[in-house]
């Protein structure tokens, strides 16, 4: 077992992104992206395929429920989370459109789509960055270190620098609860 050999690659990583004034950036205008959003009555949502799902919709939760403070609910969704609608979007469409046609029904000018895709590939998040692009709604993508297709196409893209998904998927996960603590504490504490 290389059970240290992994636990040191994932601090490895982190310290990566520590040190990336670039990510930096992009998380605190990703962090006062949603603010101003929130406090403008919009909503943010979120997408992902297989553990990027579980992810987007770990972070929607955290917005949606309470992350430290106790506080009003913020309009927060997955995308995904509504099976009988990915089903039959699959069946009578195609898999590739199941986050787009979902957006197109439910998102408005001024909304935030936040899209989790470690290879920056995935037909299905490609699609609804681009609707969400001609929709006006704002798009953070969170891919990794290639960004691949995601390039150019997102308002921010957070690319974490490695090749390895499980990684890249710990570390947006740790850039998702930085954004959502930040978020919480700035409308809810005035910090």
């Amino acid at each position: 077992m290389e059970i240290k050999k992994q636990i040191s690659k994932s601090i490895s990583l982190g310290k990566k992104l520590l040190d990336s004034s670039d990510i930096t950036e992009k998380m605190s205008e990703s962090i006062t992206l949603m603010v101003d959003a929130y406090r403008n009555g919009k909503k943010v949502m979120f997408c992902g395929n297989g553990g990027s799902a579980a992810d987007a919709q770990h972070l929607a939760a955290e917005l949606s429920g309470r992350f430290y403070l106790e506080r009003p609910p913020l309009n927060a969704e997955a995308l995904h989370v509504n099976t009988s609608f990915i089903t039959a979007t699959a069946n009578d469409h195609s898999f590739e459109e199941i986050f787009e046609r979902m957006l197109r029904a439910i998102g408005q000018k001024g909304d935030i789509l936040v899209a989790l895709s470690t290879s920056g590939m995935s037909p299905n998040i490609i699609k609804v960055v681009e609707a969400a692009n001609e929709q006006g709604i704002h798009t953070i993508g969170l891919t990794g270190k290639n960004g691949n297709k995601l390039n150019g196409n997102c308002d921010i893209l957070i690319k974490v620098p490695s090749e390895d998904t499980a990684r890249i998927q710990e570390m947006h996960m740790l850039l998702g609860h930085i954004i959502c603590e930040n978020v919480e504490s700035i409308l809810f504490s005035g910090k």
